[in-house]
């Protein structure tokens, strides 16, 4: 799902258009309607934001 959701992001192409060896366009599309109304992605992007910025501190003090 999250392959399908990030591919049209990307590349804003229609649903429709979701290449055929990801889920039916309109199965991701459910999905992620469903997720942006229920706070799911921006909750998503939270958690990776933070997990990224801890990394890139983590690799900060490796170096020094």
């Amino acid at each position: 799902m999250l392959n399908g959701i990030f591919y049209q992001l990307k590349n804003g192409c229609n649903w429709a258009d979701l290449p055929k060896d990801l889920p039916p366009y309109s199965t991701v599309y459910w999905h992620y309607k469903q997720w942006r109304s229920q706070g799911v992605l921006e909750e998503l992007m939270r958690v990776l934001h933070s997990q990224v910025r801890l990394q890139v501190k983590q690799n900060r003090s490796e170096l020094h």
